[in-house]
């Protein structure tokens, strides 16, 4: 695409939110989406760092991020099953 356009509709979606601001809800809801992905890739971290001793290895991807970050510490407990019996 030309550069110029990119500017124009970035200024545009700008100019739109200062006058009628960001839609809250949609907003509120994204972040906290994005947060608990990333507290998934830190639990796959560290259950990378400590699991290594075992020859356990989750990737980290957005995928395995996302389902360790919405369940938690049984999402990565179903991970490492996963890699375990299935894997």
């Amino acid at each position: 695409m030309d550069p110029i356009v990119v500017t124009l509709a970035f200024l545009a979606v700008v100019i739109l939110l200062l006058f009628f601001g960001p839609p809250l809800k949609f907003m509120q809801w994204a972040s906290k989406g994005v947060l608990k992905v990333i507290v998934g890739a830190l639990f796959i971290f560290f259950a990378n760092v400590f699991g290594s001793m075992f020859g356990l290895h989750i990737p980290i991807n957005l995928f395995t991020s996302a389902i360790a970050g919405f369940l938690g510490i049984f999402g990565v407990g179903a991970l490492v099953a996963i890699h375990v019996f299935i894997l």
